[in-house]
């Protein structure tokens, strides 16, 4: 086996294979050619090649958000590393194990002017679980090292290699253990290109105990405060697919002092949750008695787990009506959202509801019985609202949610798709992803192309047009699945500044905020091979969308074109009308 003869090379590699690490995406250059050439030619990798550090950053976020998984990037130096931010930020925010390597210029040759190079060290540092800079090797390219940076040879190779390992090990314990992106940084002199065949050193790496559910006891007063009282809210944000165990779910939906509000991204499903959040909220804040049924909506307890929620108006709801005590369930992070924050359980969700749960003494209490009652009554008349609304963005997603197949993977991109996803049910057959920890547009399709990779079932990226084209570097890899599908909502640019309080009709809203435009996807599609369709109103649609799903000689792409004028009209109607 060839590998590469620098020791710090083969010490990340080693520490990837140790560690478990096995897919590794990477990106063309010479300063990383060292670690190509050992990753490349160790059979026990799985390696990807893609060029733009952006869209191979997001690649592999959404392989390791499908796998619950850590992930490598592997960059050369100077701005290519630089462009894997976004998908750091992501991982960061959304507790996603993406690990990022990166080749480095020597110490010496930073901020002299040498080509390709920045200051790497810490470059994330604001964002990333750890940062691991690894020391020059000290017995390669000796001669280079004695002219130009003679004091680096003052310290022994084996001093190197020893705070390289420690920094290492402490790098994959913050991946595996803390689920957070990690970047390793390796500066390399020049020969780059040397094979060696055996590793100079076989490194004993410690090992990581594996992290095991511990024992966990919850005090009897916060069981006694979750058994009386009569208002206990659960509030689910992002939550991986098939997470939380189902018999617990079948105890909250079926306690009438509990009321369960899930999203979307939840991926949690039972009769009596609540998941169209804003269609409860807005009638509310438009009835004449709205402060007298946001008390009576007000809980007690605020129970929380899972990531980020997406929708504002709970968010307010929860910090002007705020509960008694806000308790969050959680390995990572807990995020004061609502201001209340009393308790975080650090802990397994599913080891905290067994022991919360464990008793289950009926309150007299119609919590969830009422606002399930409002509830189904909003729904009714969303039937009714949709029956008679022209072809729009509303009227779209009512019908291709309706339509997608069972078993089909599903990833939203943000702003507008997911909003609009939030409004309607979905198939609990079809797991749902979506980028909410930093919420941006910009990686969207790539992380789909990624988190499809080891997907059986077909996967649809559900998107609009801003989305779609800024991220159009998605297609450009050889790992876009013959069964990989996009629904493409075109309404001619960023129609949710419609509904925001900036909207008005003038140039400037429409150059500079709605960024209006007349692109299609057609050629688009053309030059990657993608089967492409179009649908330009209802009729269209209904039967675009059965020839879409049966559709499977390729990645195809139906695009629907939506009327950019009404579509905000349509949306704000819903809401009054409901209520």
């Amino acid at each position: 086996m060839k590998i590469s003869e620098i020791p710090s090379a083969q010490a990340v590699v080693q520490a990837c294979k140790f560690y478990g690490v096995k897919n590794i995406v990477i990106s063309p250059g010479s300063r990383n050619a060292p670690l190509i050439l050992s990753f490349t030619n160790d059979g026990y990798f799985k390696c990807y090649s893609i060029v733009d550090e952006r869209s191979a950053a997001f690649f592999a976020l959404g392989m390791a958000q499908y796998l619950q998984e850590p992930v490598a990037v592997v960059c050369t130096s100077g701005s290519a590393l630089l462009n894997y931010y976004p998908a750091i930020a992501e991982a960061f925010y959304s507790e996603i194990p993406l690990l990022a390597i990166s080749a480095d210029r020597p110490p010496y040759k930073i901020d002299v002017g040498d080509g390709q190079t920045i200051r790497q060290d810490h470059v994330y540092h604001r964002h990333i679980g750890y940062t691991a800079n690894l020391k020059i090797d000290v017995n390669h390219a000796i001669e280079r090292l004695e002219r130009y940076a003679p004091e680096l040879l003052l310290t022994s190779q084996a001093d190197v290699m020893t705070g390289n390992k420690k920094a290492l090990e402490h790098a994959f314990s913050i991946l595996l253990n803390e689920k957070l992106p990690v970047h390793i940084n390796i500066p390399f002199e020049e020969p780059l290109y040397n094979y060696a065949t055996e590793p100079i050193e076989r490194i004993n790496f410690i090992s990581l105990s594996p992290v095991q559910d511990k024992p966990f006891l919850l005090d009897d007063q916060f069981i006694k405060e979750w058994q009386s009282a009569k208002r206990n809210l659960v509030l689910v944000g992002v939550n991986a697919p098939n997470f939380i165990d189902q018999k617990f779910l079948e105890i909250l939906g079926n306690d009438s002092s509990v009321l369960v509000l899930t999203e979307t991204t939840s991926n949690l499903h039972h009769p009596n949750f609540i998941s169209s959040i804003d269609s409860l909220i807005f009638p509310i804040e438009k009835s004449e008695h709205k402060d007298q049924l946001f008390q009576d909506l007000q809980p007690e307890i605020l129970l929380t787990f899972g990531g980020l929620v997406v929708s504002k108006k709970v968010k307010a709801f929860l910090r002007n009506y705020q509960p008694k005590t806000h308790w969050h369930v959680g390995e990572g992070k807990a995020n004061d959202t609502f201001f209340a924050l009393k308790q975080h359980f650090k802990t397994n969700v599913n080891n905290f509801l067994a022991t919360l749960l464990q008793e289950n003494i009926a309150v007299n209490s119609h919590y969830s019985e009422f606002w399930n009652a409002k509830m189904q009554k909003h729904l009714e008349k969303r039937q009714a609202y949709i029956n008679q609304i022209p072809f729009s963005d509303f009227l779209a997603f009512y019908h291709i949610l309706k339509a997608i197949p069972n078993g089909i993977q599903v990833h939203l991109s943000n702003s507008s798709t997911v909003r609009y996803a939030q409004l309607f049910s979905l198939n609990p057959s079809n797991p749902i992803y979506c980028n909410r920890g930093t919420s941006g547009i910009d990686g969207s399709t790539s992380t789909a192309v990624g988190g499809a990779v080891f997907y059986d079932l077909p996967t649809l990226l559900i998107t609009g047009d801003l989305s779609f084209f800024y991220d159009s570097n998605a297609f450009w890899n050889n790992y876009v699945k013959s069964n990989f599908k996009v629904i493409l909502i075109n309404n001619g640019g960023g129609g949710i500044f419609r509904i925001l309080p900036g909207f008005d009709e003038s140039e400037t809203f429409s150059k500079y905020f709605e960024t209006q435009h007349n692109l299609d996807a057609k050629y688009f599609c053309k030059q990657f091979g993608i089967h492409y369709s179009i649908a330009n109103n209802k009729e269209d649609l209904i039967v675009s969308l059965k020839e879409f799903f049966n559709q499977n000689k390729g990645p195809s792409l139906l695009e629907i074109k939506t009327p950019t004028n009404i579509n905000n009209k349509i949306l704000l109607d819903y809401f009054d009308f409901i209520s």
